[in-house]
């Protein structure tokens, strides 16, 4: 009996941290890679990476960092909530001739953690 009531009560445990363990943010991008293509020298692009939280949770970006300094980056510091959408803009300051391929690294409390977008393409004079 007490063997019986003790398996029972483990079982639903285990239920219960399966239902919660999923109760997350999730990220749902449109695309995770920009080419620009031919830009010119000294004319700075922008690149808008458009998202959905996809999750049953607020999602939260703590952090989105260019992968240099001639990539400027903005995002909201608000919550997004769940069906919710949002963007982060990546700004490419073309002041060197030639291909190029840039990262912005998103962390946010998504259930991927840390995401990395690409950007690319070439410039000229």
């Amino acid at each position: 009996m007490k063997t019986t009531k003790l398996s029972l009560a483990f079982v639903a445990f285990c239920l219960a941290t399966a239902v919660f363990a999923h109760a997350a943010a999730s990220f749902s991008w449109i695309e995770t890679s920009h080419d620009f293509g031919k830009i010119q020298k000294g004319k700075p692009v922008v690149a808008s990476f458009e998202f959905k939280n996809s999750g049953t949770q607020p999602l939260v970006i703590s952090q989105a960092v260019g992968s240099c300094g001639c990539t400027g980056v903005e995002f909201s510091k608000d919550p997004i909530l769940p069906n919710q959408t949002g963007s982060i803009k990546a700004t490419f300051n073309a002041a060197v001739v030639g291909p190029f391929s840039k990262s912005v690294t998103v962390t946010s409390n998504a259930e991927t953690g840390v995401v990395v977008l690409k950007i690319h393409g070439e410039v000229f004079e």
